[in-house]
């Protein structure tokens, strides 16, 4: 980092790359597919399944279930799978029972273990509708939707991440780093930060595709694609990290789909396959 043609080469990057986000963000269309991931020898080691709300978070319900007991069910499956396929891979759970956990500290946990991948599992629903019935207007279960969703943090609305990435990248060169204010970062530290900053926004793109690819080309899953949006969850985390909204669990056909083993098996198959094609690429493993 204290190599000035290094800081050069950043600076030149970091250019491109907020060309390129400003170029996508202007369309105001979902996420694009950009398939390309850079790698430099690095291996992926460590991935933490975060178990969307739990305990008094009950998160979204259908008619007979919640969403943080689909969510605490999937994630269980999805540590087994990988433990037994991915078996170089340490496996990091937020939550292993039905706990209440704090979303900040999801992000903490997975920034303390150096965490390389960060996925969080979630259900959707859509909110009761307004209708006249019989002169009165009422509020009616709105149970239409059906789908996956990808969800990527969009970094613009917050400095959350800035200090996440910062604490985790510098706080080994410079301890003292992490208490400064943001705008006493050197020219070339804001530089590199922001480099940072993207490098994991495009992967976390690049994953989000890769499951979404899986659940639409091999389960057949109807999908709403992926999108880039504020998610508190993913707000803090200093790695590539993205959210999958595995179905609506308001929709009675995917409310029995999300409890049953079939469907917890694919999401989680799907899932791990995804990561599986991830990390080859990350380490530039031959196919």
């Amino acid at each position: 980092m204290k190599n000035k043609s290094f800081k050069l080469l950043i600076y030149g990057l970091s250019a491109f790359f907020v060309l390129f986000i400003n170029v996508a963000l202007a369309t105001g269309h979902p996420i694009i597919n950009d398939s390309s991931v850079v790698s430099n020898g690095f291996k992926l080691r460590t991935i933490v399944i975060d178990a969307g709300h739990g305990g008094r978070a009950t998160g979204a319900s259908g008619a007979y279930s919640l969403e943080k007991n689909v969510t605490l069910a999937i994630a269980l499956k999805l540590q087994q799978a990988v433990q037994k396929e991915i078996k170089d891979l340490n496996v990091l759970m937020t939550r292993t029972t039905d706990v209440f956990v704090n979303n900040g500290l999801r992000a903490v946990m997975a920034n303390d273990n150096k965490a390389n991948l960060y996925i969080s599992l979630h259900c959707n629903s859509l909110p009761n509708v307004r209708k006249v019935v019989n002169g009165k207007t009422v509020s009616v279960p709105n149970r239409s939707g059906k789908g996956v969703l990808l969800l990527v943090n969009i970094f613009r609305r917050s400095g959350e991440q800035v200090a996440a990435i910062m604490e985790n990248q510098f706080a080994e060169e410079e301890k003292a780093y992490s208490k400064k204010e943001v705008t006493a970062l050197s020219p070339e530290d804001a530089i590199t930060l922001n480099f940072l900053r993207d490098k994991y926004r495009k992967q976390s793109i690049h994953l989000a595709n890769l499951v979404n690819n899986e659940f639409v080309n091999t389960d057949g899953r109807n999908s709403l694609g992926v999108i880039e949006q504020g998610v508190q969850v993913l707000a803090q985390t200093s790695m590539p990290s993205i959210l999958v909204e595995t179905g609506f669990i308001n929709n009675p056909e995917e409310e029995d789909y999300l409890n049953s083993d079939q469907g917890q098996n694919e999401i989680v198959n799907s899932i791990v396959r995804a990561i599986k094609q991830y990390k080859r690429e990350v380490e530039q493993v031959p196919q």
